[in-house]
């Protein structure tokens, strides 16, 4: 089956499928039907929703003004011997006091956009564009609303700092924004005065990662938040029509992200010496993932590259398949936090499924939770609509 045929029955199921002559049992019916309906229903939601943005949610905490994102360090407590002194940290332990509630706001804006745009893809219906230009112009270009773009004053830490290049991996859950926005170019009804000014926010921000002193912190990072600064910058980036860039993102994922992250056997052990091994395994390679299909060229294949020594998307995917498919055979530490709600429907698997055209991983991936509604889980799960990257 060659890969345009095995990614439209991967989509859209059997319907299409009976126009090509495959044999229909290799992508069932029902699954392609249950993507279909999962969509529309959850654009349906979204089309009900009005826009929810940062100056909703105040934290006087926050050094910042009403448009400038705020968050505070997940595992940052009281310190019980100095109560009203600066916060100490416990790695994998999430405080729920935390002020969190504009990257809840960032996570929902995602959603809706994502959905709408999936269902734009899917139905060529524009008024699911338009709603989604709505959410979009609240964010990015009503000045009253908009974000500035920068994270000045993310993952903050009570006594300690206001802000910290750690914080940008709170926004993650833009990428599947701006994947969205390459698709809602192609609507006739989408007014282009805003889309254009949405790109050219994006356009802001990809630059202040790029220099500001936080941007660059971030992406000297050694781990996942090492590979989520080159997956946000990549796809940025690629919005943007930033070719040198993108040429950047790709020769850092193969000289710093594998040499540096990766073992031999494909394993990530500066993820695997964490309290939570298992969720930041799974998540660093989603992200790597997330940038070969991002940056994978004809000319140049991320997804087929290796290094020198061997190592490649391939040998990490490997590595953590079974483990997956039998989370009971993982051979590092259980998470200290949220290790029954993991695996999810990784994108790497459904990446990697249609690139290698691997019925396998496609099968281990339609029986995992597509719609999980535990706070960790989204926060790490910025992927969460197929439609808009395959």
């Amino acid at each position: 089956m060659n890969r345009l045929v095995f990614y439209m029955a991967l989509m859209v199921g059997l319907s299409i499928l009976s126009s090509c002559n495959c044999k229909s049992e290799t992508v069932p019916e029902k699954v392609g039907n249950l993507i279909a309906e999962e969509v529309i229903q959850n654009a349906e939601w979204a089309l009900a929703q009005s826009p929810v943005t940062l100056i909703d949610f105040v934290c006087e905490r926050s050094a910042g003004s009403p448009n400038e994102f705020y968050s505070e360090g997940d595992y940052w407590w009281p310190d019980p011997e100095n109560p009203e002194g600066p916060y100490i940290r416990r790695d994998g332990e999430t405080n729920p006091d935390n002020f969190v509630a504009h990257r809840h706001a960032m996570i929902r804006l995602s959603q809706i956009v994502g959905y709408l745009t999936s269902a734009y893809v899917l139905t060529g219906d524009d008024k699911y564009a338009r709603q989604a230009m709505t959410h979009l112009h609240a964010w990015f270009v009503d000045p009253a609303t908009r974000m500035q773009p920068h994270l000045l004053y993310a993952q903050a830490i009570k006594g300690r700092v206001a802000g910290r290049g750690i914080g940008i991996i709170d926004t993650i859950h833009l990428i599947e924004v701006a994947q969205a926005l390459n698709h809602l170019m192609a609507s006739e009804v989408v007014n282009k005065n805003h889309l254009s000014s949405v790109i050219k926010w994006f356009d802001a921000y990809k630059d202040w990662l790029t220099t500001h002193p936080y941007g660059i912190d971030e992406r000297e990072a050694k781990n996942n938040h090492g590979t989520c600064w080159v997956m946000q910058v990549a796809a940025f980036a690629h919005l943007t029509n930033d070719e040198a860039l993108q040429d950047y993102c790709r020769d850092r994922y193969k000289t710093v992200l594998l040499p540096t992250q990766m073992a031999q056997d494909g394993s990530f052990p500066l993820e695997t010496v964490r309290t939570k091994p298992y969720g930041y395994s799974l998540f660093n390679l989603d992200a790597m993932a997330t940038i070969c299909q991002i940056l994978s060229t004809k000319e140049d294949n991320l997804w087929t590259y290796t290094t020198e020594s061997g190592l490649g998307i391939a040998l990490g995917i490997e590595f953590l398949v079974p483990y997956v498919a039998d989370k009971g055979q993982w051979p590092y530490e259980k998470d200290v936090m949220y290790w029954s709600e993991w695996p999810v429907a990784h994108p790497f698997l459904i990446f990697s499924a249609v690139e290698f055209e691997d019925m396998d991983r496609f099968n281990l991936w339609k029986t995992l939770e597509r719609n999980s509604e535990v706070d960790e889980v989204i926060r790490n799960w910025p992927i969460r609509n197929p439609l808009l990257w395959l």
